[in-house]
């Protein structure tokens, strides 16, 4: 193939895409080509999009585009090396990690071990350093080939769920006797519902709208669904921490006004239905809203147990996880594959649009 074909969208209009053609580069020393094979494209990806400035994610400038005015959303997913000039790394050899939504992309890989290597690109060295690493899918003891679009699709979702648990449990749930989950169908806050559903300290309340809740019901990993207007029947004298994946600004101020006093924290996971982020707001009640950023609590978790032991428990729950959601008697979720960049620029933006149904993941192979 002599062009890279590349999925774009527009900074300032997120829901205005493109496919762009440019020709394929000459390998330089130090460089390898990427044939990305398979993607996951979840709310997840919109989030990338919508804090692509934001300072501390940067997710813009993963995949810096020619053109100013248009980015490239990242993904999670699969990819083959095609040609290397760097030793380590064999044409043929597949890899997980942190793509473009593209057909190829040329990367300097850097640190090249058993495990993989990291992409030594220079405008991503200033960048979160857990997403410019790439890891070999034969020596990683949680990958299963008939369970790839599983694991594209939830790992860097359960990464989230598996750390943001493990960082509210590590704070003692800051007082909290209960949590309030907003967007409580989406997969990173049931999954991190999964985690604590056998934490005997808090008492879980998923929050969603009446046309998820039923499914959210009967998920079973959270003690009480409410739609988003049956809020006001929770006590609110019970000490509440509320973790949002919502991002609404009006949720926000009426979970504030209604534990008045007895809401210990505010934790903003990420928005998986719009753009909206928590700044600071001075007319709120009580706590101001606290971002939460996985890697963060990866680090800590690194220094206190080992990089080694924070694998392996993660392995482990990731494979409970990916069991429990693929159960063919009760799944909570169904896999629908799509093929080639024009399928994705749809699937895009539907996201983008919020036409989410809860039980769907969608895997989109491009090879």
């Amino acid at each position: 193939m002599s062009v890279i074909h590349q999925l774009q969208n527009n900074k300032r209009s997120m829901e205005q895409t493109r496919i762009q053609t440019q020709p394929m580069p000459e390998l330089k020393a130090g460089e390898a080509l990427m044939r990305i094979s398979r993607l996951a494209l979840t709310t997840n990806n919109v989030t990338y999009a919508a804090f692509g400035e934001t300072p501390h994610l940067r997710y813009w400038d993963f995949f810096p585009t020619s053109d100013a005015e248009w980015f490239h959303m990242p993904a999670w997913g699969f990819a083959e090396v095609v040609e290397s000039t760097v030793e380590g790394l064999a044409k043929g050899e597949r890899f997980y990690g942190f793509w473009p939504i593209a057909s190829h992309l040329v990367m300097q890989p850097v640190r090249v071990s058993e495990r993989g290597f990291y992409d030594g690109a220079e405008h991503r060295l200033a960048l979160t350093s857990a997403y410019n690493q790439y890891q070999r899918i034969s020596t990683d003891a949680a990958y299963r080939a008939e369970s790839e679009n599983y694991q594209m699709l939830l790992r860097p979702l359960f990464i989230t769920s598996f750390m943001l648990a493990d960082f509210l449990e590590d704070n003692g749930f800051f007082g909290a006797r209960q949590i309030v989950i907003s967007s409580a169908s989406s997969k990173t806050a049931y999954g991190t519902a999964f985690c604590l559903q056998d934490n005997p300290t808090v008492r879980l309340v998923g929050l969603t709208s009446p046309t998820n809740s039923d499914f959210v019901q009967g998920l079973g990993c959270y003690r009480q669904t409410l739609g988003y207007d049956q809020l006001g029947s929770l006590d609110p004298s019970v000490p509440t921490l509320y973790v949002d994946f919502s991002g609404s600004t009006g949720l926000r101020h009426q979970i504030h006004a209604h534990f008045k006093g007895t809401l210990v924290h505010d934790c903003y996971a990420g928005s998986a239905q719009n753009q909206d982020y928590a700044e600071l707001d001075q007319t709120l009640a009580g706590p101001q809203p606290q971002p939460y950023f996985a890697p963060y609590q990866i680090k800590k978790r690194n220094a206190d147990w080992g990089a080694a032991e924070v694998t392996r428990r993660f392995n482990e729950a990731q494979l409970a996880f990916i069991a429990r959601v693929s159960d063919a008697q009760q799944p909570w979720m169904q896999v629908n594959e799509h093929a080639g960049l024009e399928a994705a620029q749809a699937l895009a933006e539907s996201l983008i649009k919020g036409h989410i149904n809860p039980l769907a993941g969608h895997a989109v192979a491009l090879d």
